[in-house]
């Protein structure tokens, strides 16, 4: 009796075990499906990430056009604004970006300048003016006018009080509102934050 140690792998196939070759051969096709299921994998992932992209850039692309057709209506509402309230101005431009209205064109004086600032400036949303406002006057050795301060009115201010704060006596607010007209429309109608022109004392 005795124990014989026999090559695994190697003699006749009858049913029992696989030979070398046999084995090497499904290892081969193990690591040549993986290989091709990874490469499946890596295509599809390439493609759902450039389909991501394209995605990206379109709604990118969409959402910068969706942006340009908001700031053009902004532009061209606050250049209604203007005209309808009839301010002494030529060849108005106004350009929208962001809180930011950019105002180009010409004024007959400095008081309508400031005028055309403060009606575009108390719009809601406009949070800065950007002006290249050149004035051009009717009359070349007009004056120049006095050159009004500008205030901006806080919780619980009146006209009255304005008045007296800066020009020295309350019973000149309808010289505010004055300076202040077409954007006022009622001396009691003022609001938090608005910038009120104050004409010279």
């Amino acid at each position: 009796m005795g124990v014989f140690d026999f090559v695994r792998n190697a003699g006749a196939k009858v049913g029992i075990g696989k030979s070398t070759d046999e084995i090497a051969e499904e290892e081969q096709k193990k690591e040549a499906a993986a290989a091709a299921a990874k490469a499946s994998i890596q295509k599809i992932n390439k493609a759902r990430v450039a389909n991501q992209q394209a995605q990206s850039v379109e709604s990118k692309r969409e959402a910068r056009a969706e942006e340009r057709r908001s700031n053009a209506q902004k532009s061209q509402g606050l250049e209604n604004y203007v005209k309808m309230l009839g301010l002494e101005a030529d060849d108005i431009d106004i350009r929208w970006d962001d809180g930011t209205a950019f105002i180009n064109g010409t004024c007959p004086s400095y008081k309508a300048k400031q005028k055309l600032i403060l009606a575009v400036g108390n719009c809601e949303g406009v949070e800065k003016v950007d002006e290249e406002i050149v004035i051009k006057r009717v009359k070349q050795d007009e004056p120049d006018e006095e050159e009004a301060i500008l205030v901006t009115v806080k919780s619980g201010d009146t006209l009255s009080a304005i008045a007296k704060t800066h020009l020295g006596d309350a019973m000149r607010y309808p010289e505010i509102f004055e300076a202040n007209k077409p954007m006022l429309t009622d001396p009691d109608l003022i609001f938090p934050g608005q910038v009120l022109r104050i004409p010279g004392a």
